[in-house]
């Protein structure tokens, strides 16, 4: 006797005895592609704003593309060919990694360490609440803000650095050795908060039996650290890591705001440097090509990222 007709129920119907069929044969499930005409809509939607652009770019990188001009000229991948022997494309390369790495390793310290003191401290909610000021505000105003501090006439940051013997006669954002440190600060300001939130939802992921049988072996709030709290914040750290990691690689409001690139473009990371090429010069041609190295350079750099983020006790498990 099958399940099914065990579950079935008999019941009077039309004046005489019929077996009901059970619920689970009533309410079949649906096929799947019911559910891919659900999707249909956003799919599309999606593919217009990315798709499509994504091989225009491809196209335009392979052809003549400037103000006015057709954008149908084909100049044997000549946009290609010359970027190796563009000194600004290679020193933009440089100087994004210096940016990116410097925004990176202070942001992850920082962000950590605060978490840390924050969490489950008396005056948590509102500590985040106050961290969390400066990410709400836009790129561009925050540039503004740090412009006017930084303004070797009337800011503030500037004279308290030369008050404190930091700094000399010359403007923080006028001298090529301290304008990288001036656009790294404005972003360790404005985005270490994120980091900040990210880690604090892990730390309350932390199981705390753990922590407590750790103590309880010997171990101090260090080993603790290192052994039980850091492993279970691998994964909040891999997506905070690869949100700042994305963002230093595409946002450039600040830096436009702040030096435009300079002085004697020792601030001029590639994405300036793109957007010079392409909104300034309208070499459309050239900036395809530039910016499709920055999206496959970024996908290559965001893959050895979860690798070497991943989780080191989920790997171990995979392995056995």
């Amino acid at each position: 006797m099958t399940d099914a007709f065990v579950s079935a129920k008999a019941v009077f119907r039309d004046g005489g005895l019929v077996i009901d069929e059970p619920a689970a044969m009533r309410n079949k499930p649906l096929a799947n592609r019911f559910y891919f005409y659900l999707m249909m809509p956003a799919i599309i939607v999606l593919a217009c704003i990315t798709l499509y652009p994504f091989f225009w770019l491809i196209f335009m990188s392979l052809h003549k593309v400037d103000m006015g001009a057709a954008g149908d000229t084909w100049n044997n991948f000549k946009n290609w060919t010359r970027l190796g022997s563009d000194r600004k494309f290679v020193q933009g390369w440089w100087l994004l990694l210096k940016y990116s790495s410097l925004c990176m390793l202070f942001e992850v310290s920082l962000g950590i360490m605060l978490a840390l003191i924050l969490n489950r401290s008396k005056w948590e909610k509102l500590l985040v609440t106050v961290f969390l000021m400066p990410m709400m505000m836009a790129p561009v105003i925050a540039g503004l803000v740090w412009y006017y501090l930084f303004n070797s006439t009337f800011g503030w940051y500037h004279w308290l650095m030369q008050s404190l013997g930091i700094l000399g006669d010359k403007s923080i954002l006028g001298d090529k050795a301290t304008a990288m440190w001036g656009i790294v600060i404005v972003d360790v300001w404005q985005w270490t908060p994120l980091i900040i939130l990210i880690v604090l939802a892990g730390l309350k992921r932390v199981p705390r039996d753990q922590l407590e049988a750790n103590m309880v072996d010997g171990a101090g709030e260090i080993r603790n650290f290192f052994s039980i709290t850091l492993p279970n914040l691998y994964p909040f750290l891999l997506i905070a890591v690869l949100l700042r990691f994305m963002d230093n690689f595409r946002f450039i409001d600040a830096i436009l705001v702040l030096t435009g690139g300079g002085p004697a473009n020792s601030t001029k990371i590639l994405p300036t440097y793109l957007f010079d090429v392409s909104f300034t010069f309208f070499k459309l041609g050239r900036g395809a090509a530039i910016a499709l190295t920055l999206l496959v350079v970024t996908i290559i750099l965001g893959m050895i990222l979860v690798k070497l983020f991943e989780n080191p006790s989920t790997t171990k498990s995979s392995e056995a």
